[in-house]
């Protein structure tokens, strides 16, 4: 009877500590927006793509201005100085479209740095409440997990947003 009782015991240990553990979980799009930082890092970002995008209209600017003076004179120009200017404007309509190339990727590599920054002052708190709290898992619902049961599961978006100091 003994060994029946232990052997049931046994077999339940682990449904027992299973019970004991801790699970949370969190939202990183709602955490993440009321952040300064991501104020700031927004601001940022804006401020760079109006200046990306003034770069790129003042060069359209240049190149419809030569255009049209083209246009005009087009008739009068010698052939060499036709196929000239052509190429020209050929060079300044290929500048162009690097520039914008280039100054999207640079936006995105800049966008993708502060959120980087942002991302891992977060984890940083996660780890924290996690190592405090000794919960085994905090999942971040916003990271497309199909269920997380609120009942077995504690919010623990609160502890996080006092850890990043966000009221």
């Amino acid at each position: 009877m003994k060994k029946i009782l232990l052997a049931a015991l046994l077999m339940l240990a682990p449904f027992y500590t299973f019970a004991q553990q801790k699970f949370g979980h969190f939202s990183m799009a709602e955490i993440v927006p009321s952040m300064p930082e991501y104020t700031t890092a927004q601001a940022e970002l804006q401020k760079l793509g109006e200046q990306y995008e003034a770069d790129i209209k003042r060069m359209q600017d240049e190149f419809q201005k030569k255009y049209e003076e083209y246009q005009k004179e087009q008739a009068n120009l010698l052939d060499n100085v036709r196929q000239r200017r052509e190429a020209e404007l050929q060079d300044l309509s290929q500048r162009i479209q690097q520039s914008a190339q280039d100054n999207q990727q640079a936006f995105e590599k800049a966008r993708t740095e502060k959120l980087q920054v942002i991302y891992e002052k977060v984890n940083t708190a996660v780890k924290k409440i996690g190592d405090e709290g000794n919960y085994v898992y905090i999942m971040d619902t916003s990271a497309g997990i199909p269920y997380i049961s609120t009942k077995l599961s504690t919010d623990v978006s609160a502890d996080i947003k006092n850890a990043l100091g966000i009221k």
